[in-house]
């Protein structure tokens, strides 16, 4: 067979792909891989600053001492409004990248990051009204964006056979932005104190602007991926996404909820000072980043639902760890189990969102469909459906912030809302296997054996 020819095309001042088939083997190792690298890398760097600069109230917190007159409730509630604005504006980023392509959306949001960081560099100093920290936190929750427009791009770049491995190498690339933000937090309390939070915030002005700039010189615009509002209906009204986005609150939720309470967790819970909280702080969200590609890898090779329920089954057993940890305040088991668990997230999240452009390439075997029109539509209904999920799913993090102020409201610890996420790991571990899974009860989409086969193991 010949390659078809890839054509990359100068088009009102942009760069286009005119034509982009990543199922096919010789386009794919003829041109496809390397572009389609080229594009993960540029992704990777701008999502892992964006993922920062989302993240970025995690430690902020740590900075505001007494002076700021915020109690531990208001500083849960800060890194809450951060985590609520980043899922929201999930669902607009995912569309816009076929409306203005990849490379146009990542420019542009990579320069829009500088507005939170600007605020916040502005505002961050005793004195300054908890109205206007509400405000500013909520201004970071765009960089939360970043990760839904990032993945629907991507996942347009890479065949079915390699996207566990490429959706899990770019978000755990970005993901890995939490725990360096941490760690230059706390690199910056212990050679300057905690009264000097604006030094962080002056690194990454111009690491956003070199993000933006990478983007602009070495990454491209796919022309045939186009808005399409009949696949976003669709995906909207189709069971398969909204189970799915229960599964990501489970995992992504876990990861980013967990990554933006820790070190406040540590400070209230154990009494641990800023410094020894920031030390403390970055481990977990960086074992979570490390494992993602690690999850999307295993469940190229073994199925995306038998890792995904694997792992919810581990995420239960390692929060009764800490649950029991909690109960007799022991500092170093309730580490051991928080490793646990985020190591576990990281996992999850890759696993869960490999059976996404799997669910929808199995429907399209089930209809009747073949070759590259199956390709074609698990392509648009899995890029559809990962903004909706991606945002539901981030929603768990606002609601493990919640979970945590109330928790410590009402009786000083985190020992009840440990006890419900351990609860729901349980719940997601039913759902996984009852609908992906149980010979019996699995989803009756495929009609045929081989795509029933296909679907089972997603």
């Amino acid at each position: 067979m010949t390659a078809p020819t890839t054509t990359t095309a100068v088009r009102k001042g942009r760069r286009w792909i005119e034509r982009w088939d990543p199922e096919d083997e010789d386009f794919w190792a003829a041109t496809g891989e390397r572009i389609a690298r080229r594009n993960l890398i540029c992704s990777v760097f701008c999502e892992h600053i964006g993922f920062s600069v989302w993240t970025l109230w995690s430690v902020m917190v740590l900075f505001m001492g007494p002076e700021y007159g915020v109690d531990p409730a208001g500083k849960f509630a800060l890194i809450a409004v951060a985590t609520l604005v980043g899922s929201v504006v999930r669902v607009p980023y995912t569309f816009a990248v076929a409306r203005f392509g990849g490379r146009n959306w990542t420019v542009f949001s990579a320069l829009a990051l500088l507005l939170p960081a600007g605020a916040a560099f502005a505002v961050m100093e005793p004195g300054t009204s908890y109205t206007t920290f509400l405000a500013v936190s909520a201004l970071t929750g765009i960089g939360g964006g970043n990760f839904a427009s990032s993945m629907t791009n991507i996942n347009s770049f890479y065949p079915l056979r390699r996207k566990g491995w490429a959706l899990g190498l770019n978000a755990g690339g970005g993901n890995i932005g939490v725990p360096v933000v941490q760690v230059a937090g706390l690199l910056v309390i212990a050679a300057a104190g905690a009264d000097r939070p604006r030094i962080l915030l002056g690194i990454y002005i111009p690491l956003i602007l070199a993000a933006a700039l990478c983007a602009a010189l070495f990454m491209d615009n796919l022309a045939p991926v186009r808005n399409d509002t009949g696949a976003a209906r669709e995906a909207v009204r189709d069971r398969h996404t909204w189970i799915m986005s229960v599964l990501y609150i489970g995992t992504f939720g876990s990861f980013i909820g967990y990554s933006f309470a820790f070190g406040l967790v540590l400070q209230t819970q154990f009494g641990r000072t800023p410094l020894q909280a920031a030390s403390l702080t970055f481990a977990g969200p960086l074992l979570g980043s490390l494992a993602r590609p690690a999850g999307g890898a295993l469940a190229d090779r073994y199925g995306g639902a038998r890792i995904t329920l694997c792992n919810f089954v581990a995420m239960a057993l390692a929060t009764g760890v800490v649950v029991l940890a909690s109960l007799i305040e022991s500092l170093p088991l309730f580490l051991t189990g928080f490793g646990a668990l985020f190591l576990l997230t990281g996992v999850g999240n890759g696993s869960t969102y490999t059976m996404i452009p799997g669910i929808f390439r199995a429907k399209a075997l089930a209809r009747g469909m073949t070759g590259e029109a199956a390709a074609a539509y698990g392509r648009r209904l899995s890029g559809a459906s990962m903004g909706l999920i991606g945002a539901v799913g981030a929603l768990g993090g606002l609601v493990i912030n919640l979970a945590f102020r109330q928790s410590f409201q009402t009786s000083g610890t985190g020992t009840s809302a440990y006890v419900a996420f351990l609860v729901c790991y349980a719940a997601c571990s039913a759902l996984t296997w009852a609908v992906y899974l149980r010979r019996a009860g699995a989803p009756a989409v495929p009609a045929e054996p081989e795509s029933r086969l296909r679907y089972a193991r997603m």
